[in-house]
């Protein structure tokens, strides 16, 4: 797998944290490409991970795994004209939130074999989680989950329709627990802490709660129910959290994500 010719089209954040897990993985750098139409960009990649760089597409589609890594609605322009380039051998993993295979379909013809996959940014940490969903068969399988192990764990899914929830909940969800941790500090400050101090806290508040639900085999329930004392301090927060009606906002908040994924898609 480390001998994989690996093309990126698009050299944004998400192409870069996959490029540093494949790296540190082991994987090959000179086998890897990056097709950007930034010149700086692609100067900064090439410094950085020793890999080659091109501003034209059309090059990336003869690697092995080409790896879509564009927005959504950038994906007409990446893949246009493409199809001709692409037969039975090779893989095309698209990290394009919402686009679905049907459309990928239309962009690349029948002969390639897809594989979508739905990455977070954690992944730039090597602590990212991807949920993973192709057609194809067993290798095409294989290559997309090394390639996507290089920057976290990987989950399968069995319904495309599926990776709108993903969506929702995992790639979307960092930013809602980084609001936690803004908000938490915030809290804190207005409370008398140094800005500093406030931070520290939430942000290792954070980082300690979860490497609990990683680790501790215990539910998110469980461990909620760990650290709440009855008419302790914990409980008068998660108190007012109920009343203010967190619960139903949480659920709401990620059926919005859900549906605009759905609209990416058409």
């Amino acid at each position: 797998m480390e001998n994989l010719n690996i093309a990126f089209v698009g050299g944004g954040n998400m192409a870069e944290a996959m490029i540093a897990g494949l790296i540190r993985a082991g994987h090959r750098s000179e086998t890897i490409l990056v097709a950007e139409p930034d010149a700086d960009r692609r100067a900064w990649l090439r410094s950085e991970y020793n890999i080659r760089v091109t501003d034209e597409n059309r090059q990336a589609m003869e690697a092995d795994v080409i790896v879509l890594a564009v927005k959504p609605q950038q994906v007409r322009q990446a893949l246009a004209g493409m199809s001709d380039l692409l037969g039975p051998e090779q893989m095309l993993v698209s990290i394009a939130a919402g686009v679905t295979t049907e459309r990928l379909r239309e962009l690349v013809g029948d002969d390639v074999q897809l594989v979508r996959v739905m990455p977070n940014t954690p992944a730039l940490v090597g602590a990212g989680i991807s949920a993973l969903y192709s057609e194809g068969d067993e290798a095409c399988r294989s290559k997309a989950e090394y390639l996507m192990r290089a920057c976290g764990e990987t989950l399968w899914v069995s319904r495309e329709k599926d990776l709108h929830a993903v969506t929702a909940v995992s790639g979307s969800g960092p930013a809602y627990f980084f609001l936690l941790a803004e908000l938490l500090a915030g809290a804190g400050q207005s409370l008398g802490l140094s800005a500093d101090t406030a931070a520290r806290l939430a942000t290792h508040t954070a980082l300690g709660a979860g490497r609990m639900l990683v680790e501790s085999g215990r539910s998110p329930s469980e461990l909620r129910q760990q650290v709440t004392s009855p008419n302790g301090t914990t409980q008068a927060a998660l108190d007012v959290m109920y009343e203010q009606g967190l619960p139903e906002i949480v659920r709401s908040a990620v059926a919005a994500a859900a549906r605009r994924s759905v609209e990416l898609g058409s």
